[in-house]
C-alpha cells in the first residue's frame, strides 16, 4: 500500500525478571500463603513489565506476568506498593490455575477473583497493622463510586465509617 514501507508486527514486550527488581519477598508470609512451597520457583520465573501508562499495577491475561505503572512505582508508598504487589500475586495464582481475571459479567468489586485478592490483601495490612480507616483508605480508587465502595469493604470484611473516609 505505501511504497518502500514495511511494518513488523511481530514485536515483543521486554519484560524483566521480577525477582531482579524486588528483593525479599519470597521470604514474607503473605507470598507464602498464596504461593505455598513453589513461592520460590513462582517467583524466580515471574516476569514484570515496566509501563510509562499512570495507574497502579495488574496482570497480564495472556501470559501472567505483572504489569506495573513506573509513575506508580516511582510515586506511590511502599507500603501500597507492598499490598498492590500481594494482591496481584493472588491473581498470578488465579492465572496459573486457569481462573478468568477479568470475567465480565460481574462487576469489578463483585467479581470472585477481585475479591479473594482483596481479602489477602486486607489479612496482610492487618498483619501490617494497619487500622480499618488506613485499610479503607488504601482500598480507595478513583474509578470506585461510593456505592461500590461500600460493597467491596463489606465483601473483604473491612469496617467502613463513609464519614472517617480518606481517598488514596
Amino acid at each position: 500500500m505505501f511504497p518502500n514501507i514495511k511494518i513488523n508486527r511481530d514485536v515483543t514486550i521486554t519484560l524483566h525478571r521480577f525477582a531482579d527488581y524486588f528483593k525479599g519477598f519470597e521470604k514474607a508470609e503473605a507470598v507464602h500463603e498464596i504461593f505455598g512451597d513453589q513461592t520460590e520457583k513462582i517467583l524466580n520465573e515471574l516476569k514484570v513489565e515496566f509501563v510509562s501508562r499512570r495507574g497502579y499495577m495488574g496482570v497480564d491475561e495472556q501470559d501472567g506476568h505483572l504489569i506495573v505503572s513506573a509513575y506508580y512505582l516511582r510515586s506511590g508508598s511502599e507500603r501500597d506498593i507492598y499490598l498492590d504487589i500481594i494482591h496481584e500475586f493472588v491473581h498470578v495464582r488465579q492465572f496459573m490455575q486457569g481462573m478468568k481475571l477479568f470475567d465480565t459479567r460481574y462487576e469489578y468489586v463483585d467479581r470472585p477473583t477481585e475479591i479473594e485478592a482483596y481479602r489477602c490483601a486486607v489479612k496482610e495490612a492487618r498483619r501490617l497493622g494497619m487500622t480499618e480507616k488506613d485499610i479503607c483508605t488504601y482500598l480507595r480508587t478513583e474509578w470506585m463510586s461510593e456505592k461500590d465502595f461500600a460493597r467491596l469493604t463489606k465483601a473483604v470484611g473491612v469496617n467502613y465509617d463513609p464519614g472517617t473516609d480518606s481517598h488514596r
